[in-house]
């Protein structure tokens, strides 16, 4: 898994002290390729990608890392520590420290969520974007519905005060990985490759990583949305072009109009970029 991949920690706040982990394809010939940045989603880490990169590497240079708050990167305590905007500069600098002034993201869930924030705050820095199968935070949040309650539950599971939630997710973390990364418990856990599981299962078994995912999640009912109206306000939007996924069976299908929401975020939509509409 990840064979020539090479590891490396970059710190990329000093307080408190964070440093983010991940993994970058070290081909000689990677050196002359494009970079692409992949973010995973929760309860993952980079390991999620580990399908994807074999396909990706003769045309890319690949970045994976694992987010704040997740995997071998760093937990801080703070909520504020977890906002998307800071989550955003961690990916920039890691790809500034890389040698990377410009890059392709492709994310997935929370990771899409930083994806956003990082076209908003960091135009010169993305030239691409795929999200892959999400809303846009503030469109969900305000629009919240039985329906979409009923889907995103774990959104205001997770939010609610510590340590709740953490005792809970803690006292059968092997449960909780299945429903999480099955579709609520609608999936089969033996997709997974082994591995990549009993690593997801091993972090939700350590209670810093399980606070610290409450914690990225509270964020986002907080801070994040303050953020995302303040981008709205002054019209900081997406400049790149952007690529949007979703399944045709899934939560945001039946919810959501993601391809009109997303378009609302784009700066300018008649520069000649082009919106493909995807549902798998």
């Amino acid at each position: 898994m990840f064979e020539n991949f090479k590891s490396f920690t970059i710190e990329v706040q000093s307080d408190p002290p964070v440093t983010i982990f991940g993994k970058k394809s070290h081909l000689q010939m990677s050196k002359s390729l494009p970079p692409l940045l992949l973010l995973h989603g929760f309860p993952q880490s980079y390991h999620c990608w580990h399908k994807v990169v074999p396909s990706l590497t003769d045309n890319y240079s690949v970045v994976v890392i694992d987010l704040r708050g997740y995997g071998a990167s760093s937990k801080p305590e703070p909520i504020s520590q977890y906002a998307k905007s800071l989550m955003a500069r961690d990916c920039a600098i890691v790809m500034s420290n890389l040698g990377f002034k410009s890059f392709f993201v492709c994310a997935h869930d929370r990771g899409a969520r930083v994806a956003h924030k990082l076209c908003v705050d960091y135009p010169e820095g993305v030239r691409k974007t795929i999200l892959l199968d999400i809303a846009p935070t503030l469109d969900m949040y305000s629009t919240t519905s039985l329906a979409m309650a009923k889907a995103y539950y774990h959104w205001f599971f997770l939010i609610q005060k510590e340590p709740f939630p953490e005792t809970l997710i803690a006292s059968n973390a092997r449960l909780v990985a299945e429903v999480f990364l099955t579709g609520h418990g609608g999936g089969e856990v033996e997709r997974f490759d082994k591995n990549c599981l009993d690593y997801y299962i091993n972090r939700l078994q350590d209670k810093e990583c399980i606070h610290a995912m409450c914690q990225e999640y509270r964020a986002s009912a907080s801070i994040d949305l303050d953020e995302a109206r303040k981008d709205q306000e002054i019209g900081k939007k997406i400049e790149c072009p952007l690529q949007i996924l979703w399944s045709k069976h899934g939560l945001l299908e039946e919810h959501y109009n993601p391809l009109s929401l997303w378009r609302a975020l784009v700066k300018d939509q008649e520069a000649g970029y082009k919106w493909l509409l995807l549902r798998i």
